[in-house]
Order: structure tokens, then sequence, then C-alpha cells
């Protein structure tokens, strides 16, 4: 996230992704999206085959990682998503990361 950005202009959004979105490379694509939108946070995959992921920057860069992750990278297969507008914290990594 730009440095610059006031931490009250910050938004959060967590997402819960189901479908065909483990082992399609879906991790790295939402990380290469979110560093292309400077947006710290973090996706990690979930034991019960879904990817959550949690973006944190400017309303309008979360609500674009949104509509990436609807469709995800060219192999995965979106049935789901869940969101979740949460108050911005400091306690997220300040780059994008893959857990």
């Amino acid at each position: 996230m730009n440095d610059a950005t006031p931490v009250s202009d910050r938004c959060a959004l967590h997402v819960w992704v189901e479908g065909r979105v483990q082992g399609v490379f879906f991790r790295d694509s939402t990380r290469r999206e979110a560093d292309a939108l400077s947006l710290s946070g973090w996706v990690r995959n979930l034991p019960d085959g879904r990817v959550e992921a949690l973006f944190v920057g400017t309303r309008d860069a979360c609500e674009r990682a949104l509509a990436f992750v609807r469709t995800g990278p060219p192999n995965a297969t979106v049935t789901r998503v869940e969101s979740r507008w949460e108050t911005a914290t400091p306690a997220v990594p300040r780059r994008f990361e893959i857990r």
C-alpha cells in the first residue's frame, strides 16, 4: 500500500472463495493483482478447499481485488465468493503476502 494513504482512508475486505481455487495458482495470481493495486494483506489456502484473503487499502483498490477473485486466474473455476468489509487495522503485513 502506498505510504501516503492516510490510515483513516484505508479499508479492509475479507474474502472467502469457493470452487476450483487450489492448485491453479490462485494465491500467486491474487498476490500479483494485490501488488498491482498497492494493497497490503494476505492470501491463504484453507483445509476445506477454499481460498481466504484479506485486502487492505483504498476502497476502490479493494473492490478491484474483489472483482479479480470473482473469476480468478485462467485455470480457476470460482463458484462462490463471500466477502465482508472490516475495520482496517495496522496489524497486517506492509506488503501483500502468501501464507
